[in-house]
């Protein structure tokens, strides 16, 4: 049944993954190992559950969820993704006088911040070939927006909705009404 493969694919990613954009690389496999998307719907997925409000893990996991199987398999996946969080938020909080001030803990977290900057790092470069050099050749405009959004992120302090809103028009007149690519 496709609900039960989206709610344990969904409950694997949320235990497997710390939140955030750390959760990108576990579900683009999870996509792919099962094929309910294309390389093209991963890379809108990441887009939309980035503009829209809310928590990345849950707004990836709607967009998946109802790209696989509809509002049914939405709910499946963001009930998938939630369980892990909810369970494991539950034990810390019985066990959080233990932990608190425990050197193992601090030690662990101080493995755990590089392991998931990598991971962030690796989807950079991931979603940087298939969007900036598809087919083994170069997007120039594609980089264009690319650099224009760094730039006014890094030098302009521009909010991330601002920059992303501003990409996202970019690229609608680009490929979509001039016809760029």
């Amino acid at each position: 049944m496709i609900y039960l493969r989206l709610f344990t694919a969904f409950m694997k990613i949320g235990f497997t993954s710390f939140g955030g954009m750390s959760m990108i690389p576990v579900i683009m496999q999870e996509m792919k190992v099962n094929h309910w998307m294309t390389a093209e719907d991963l890379t809108n997925l990441i887009a939309i559950a980035e503009m829209t409000p809310g928590p990345l893990g849950i707004n990836c996991a709607t967009f998946a969820g109802m790209q696989t199987a509809d509002v049914l398999g939405g709910i499946a996946a963001v009930m998938g993704v939630l369980m892990p969080a909810y369970t494991l938020t539950l034990g810390v909080a019985v066990c959080f006088a233990k932990f608190r001030g425990n050197d193992i803990m601090s030690c662990m977290l101080n493995v755990i911040k590089p392991i998931c900057i990598a991971m962030i790092l690796a989807v950079i470069l991931d979603l940087m070939q298939e969007n900036y050099f598809p087919d083994a050749r170069i997007d120039w405009f594609g980089c264009g927006i690319g650099v224009v959004m760094f730039y006014l992120i890094l030098k302009k302090n521009w909010s991330v909705p601002k920059v992303i809103t501003l990409a996202a028009v970019f690229g609608i007149v680009g490929y979509g009404v001039l016809g760029i690519g």
